[in-house]
């Protein structure tokens, strides 16, 4: 290891005050270069740089090697052992959309669910209250009965511990009521497994991934996704999902906008012509 690659790692630990694992993993990205290449990392050219740094497909890995080489090249400049201040520039990473289904996909998968036993009620209800309430895995699995009231869920096991109440599609709460009615066991927890037991997480994703072939988590963004593609104010839809910043929310508003460029595209007679008349 190079002498200023020692510096700067101390600096790192010492004056940042990073995390001991923080500092493991600047040094295990910046230790495996010079090892490669076999040369100190303040003496390589920033071609040679890129072409090392080229194998990385990911973009994520990319851009985190990045963030390494230039804090050490910018910690190099500051105490004066380079005259060059980062070497390379970002890759820049696409904003990845949530991804969704519509209500004709979620349509489809309940068609395929045997609801003859109470585990088929209980897995068709189950789909049905993710997508019509937007509750997350965590917050669905801890309702019990007592937060249910009528057509109104409280959900109190949001993060941060913050309370909201959020209206059940009366189709869900149908469903709901005709699992409960027939399922064996009386217990306070709404989501059961064929033991009694309250039902798990993965069991959760188990159920979703068989018949939607999405996890959980999905049919939140789902629900988010139908309501402002539907022209839902985007400050409801973030108490609607309990999101503490509307930052959070306003992803969505990426794919009504797609969702709007597409039916230009479908319905208006020049949505997809590129050629003069």
């Amino acid at each position: 290891m190079s002498k200023e690659l020692e510096a700067f790692l101390e600096y790192l630990s010492v004056i940042k005050a990073l995390s001991s694992k923080s500092v493991q993993a600047y040094k295990s990205d910046l230790v495996s270069i010079e090892e490669e290449l076999k040369k100190p990392l303040i003496s390589l050219e920033t071609h040679t740089l890129l072409a090392h740094l080229a194998k990385f497909t990911n973009k994520r890995t990319l851009n985190r090697k990045f963030s390494a080489v230039n804090a050490f090249f910018d910690f190099c400049y500051k105490q004066q052992f380079s005259k060059q201040h980062s070497k390379i520039k970002f890759a820049k990473i696409p904003k990845l959309l949530p991804k969704f289904l519509s209500f004709e996909e979620i349509q489809r998968g309940l068609e395929l669910i045997d609801t003859s036993s109470w585990i088929g009620k209980r897995d068709y209800a189950l789909i049905l209250f993710l997508y019509a309430t937007g509750t997350r895995i965590s917050e669905c699995l801890a309702v019990t009965r007592e937060d249910i009231d009528g057509e109104w869920l409280k959900v109190r096991h949001a993060k941060g511990e913050k309370e909201r109440m959020v209206p059940i599609a009366p189709i869900a709460k149908k469903a709901l009521d005709i699992y409960l009615m027939e399922s064996p066991f009386e217990k306070n927890f709404l989501w059961i497994n064929y033991q009694g037991n309250t039902l798990s997480r993965i069991s959760a994703y188990k159920i979703t991934q068989k018949y939607l072939g999405v996890s959980p988590h999905v049919l939140r963004h789902s629900y988010a996704t139908s309501l402002i593609t539907g022209g839902a104010d985007l400050r409801v839809v973030q108490e609607l999902l309990g999101h503490a910043s509307l930052l959070t929310t306003q992803i969505y508003t990426h794919i009504q906008k797609q969702h709007l460029k597409e039916t230009v595209e479908v319905y208006h007679p020049i949505g997809t012509e590129d050629e003069l008349f």
